[in-house]
């Protein structure tokens, strides 16, 4: 279906397309629906451009890419809601540090972000862990820094990198990703770039910022139940859902094509089930008659508001995808690429970080890199869960003051923000790459 067909038109209308959602973002503060809905319907007026074609593949892509992703979506986002709710985050934060051990609480709390940052949004899960955080680093005469530091990165690589965070869950089905294997691949990655940042606050810039826990933070707000009951039923809405999504992928490549189990796993793997079966988990978390009300309904109403932009914006990047498969735009980059011998897994690493570091985005940024990677995947040659990777690891690079995030973990841990600027601008900055260049490895190894 061809959209256009002058080269040079359709290069410039894409270029003023990028250059115009970016602007209305950094410049004017539009809403990312709107500032990416906007350009998408002005490129459709360019002279040349075949309006039924470009009206048939805007419906097409949109609903396409919801038709994959919107409801594993909102379940993603219950299972949060109810990890936030039942107080589960703090427990899975308590057995880690039992498992690691106090006198190592910068690496306890950087392995809680990892784990944490594949259900729970990375700003809702450090709003959570700040007391901790504090308490921690005045408990044992560590700089807030070395603390937090570690921490803060790891949440947001698993929050951009890992499914079924709706981030890379949209990316993955942009590009048409196997999710088993993008949650293990990036999981691989996501350490990596975890360790990382934990090697950044702990030992290079942590010890030489100075800042001192808040007395206010560093209550002790109560006993939290570890016992191995209360372990099992926190962790498995989590581990339940990744684990039945990877076995899927895991018996693809290892049962043969007519095994029994083929059918059972690609059932059970399924994320729409997978993630139902974590949705059904989190009710052994009730504890209250009011939680066990608030489940039935405003814990799906929160979730499905929290859902509500990243549907949006998935199917519009789904649309602009469809899009730019019609227009010769896809063929110049790849020959810009191949004539300068580049390789092909920079291009979504690069997009992922311009979309990041100008909307201070992480989901824009990985979104916005699967959109326009996702129609040349072949002419690259790269996997699509190399490219889904690369543009995630590239979408945490670099949290700053344009980002929400940064302002939250900054204030929160009362650093000054220059301070804030080297830690946890660092933090995100080497551990995107460290995670970028795992990725890149095991494509060049032909493993991802």
């Amino acid at each position: 279906m061809q959209i256009i067909e002058s080269p040079v038109v359709s290069l410039i209308g894409f270029l003023l397309l990028i250059a115009l959602l970016l602007y209305l973002i950094a410049r004017w503060r539009w809403h990312v629906f709107i500032a990416l809905l906007l350009p998408i319907i002005l490129f459709g007026i360019i002279p040349g451009v075949q309006q039924n074609s470009f009206i048939q593949a805007f419906e097409t892509g949109f609903g396409k890419t919801l038709g994959k992703i919107g409801v594993v979506i909102v379940l993603g986002s219950v299972i949060a809601e109810a990890l936030k709710q039942t107080g589960a985050i703090e427990v899975i934060t308590k057995s880690v540090i039992a498992m690691v051990g106090r006198r190592r609480m910068p690496l306890a709390l950087t392995l809680t972000g990892f784990i944490l940052g594949i259900a729970i949004f990375s700003d809702v899960a450090y709003v959570i862990l700040n007391p901790l955080v504090h308490a921690s680093a005045a408990a044992t005469g560590t700089t807030l820094a070395a603390m937090s530091t570690g921490l803060v990165g790891a949440l947001q690589l698993t929050h951009a990198i890992v499914p079924p965070t709706p981030g890379p869950l949209a990316a993955a089905a942009l590009v048409g990703a196997d999710i088993g294997k993008t949650i293990v691949f990036g999981g691989i990655a996501c350490l990596m770039g975890s360790l990382s940042s934990w090697v950044w606050g702990q030992f290079i810039v942590g010890p030489s910022i100075k800042a001192e826990p808040d007395k206010q933070f560093t209550i002790d707000h109560g006993e939290v139940d570890i016992s191995g009951k209360k372990v099992v039923a926190s962790f498995a809405p989590i581990a339940v859902p990744v684990l039945l999504i990877a076995m899927h992928s895991l018996s693809k490549i290892f049962l043969p094509d007519g095994h029994w189990l083929n059918p059972v796993f690609g059932f059970l793997g399924w994320p729409v089930v997978a993630l139902s079966i974590g949705v059904l988990l989190t009710l052994f978390l009730i504890d209250f008659k009011s939680q066990a009300k608030d489940a039935k309904g405003k814990w799906i109403e929160d979730a499905l508001r929290v859902s509500a932009m990243i549907l949006v914006v998935t199917g519009l990047g789904g649309s602009l995808s469809e899009i730019l498969k019609g227009t010769p735009v896809v063929d110049y980059i790849v020959g810009f690429f191949q004539g300068f011998d580049i390789p092909s897994i920079i291009l979504p690493f690069i997009i992922g970080i311009i979309g990041n570091m100008i909307t201070g985005s992480t989901t824009v940024g990985v979104i916005t890199a699967g959109s326009i990677v996702a129609p040349m995947l072949g002419q690259l040659g790269l996997s699509a869960e190399a490219a889904m990777l690369a543009g995630a690891s590239g979408s945490v690079i670099i949290k700053y003051v344009n980002s929400s995030y940064f302002w939250v973990c900054t204030s929160l841990s009362r650093l000054e923000v220059n301070d804030a600027i080297k830690a946890y601008g660092g933090a995100t900055l080497v551990g995107g790459l460290v995670s970028f260049i795992t990725v890149w490895i095991m494509w060049g190894f032909g493993v991802v």
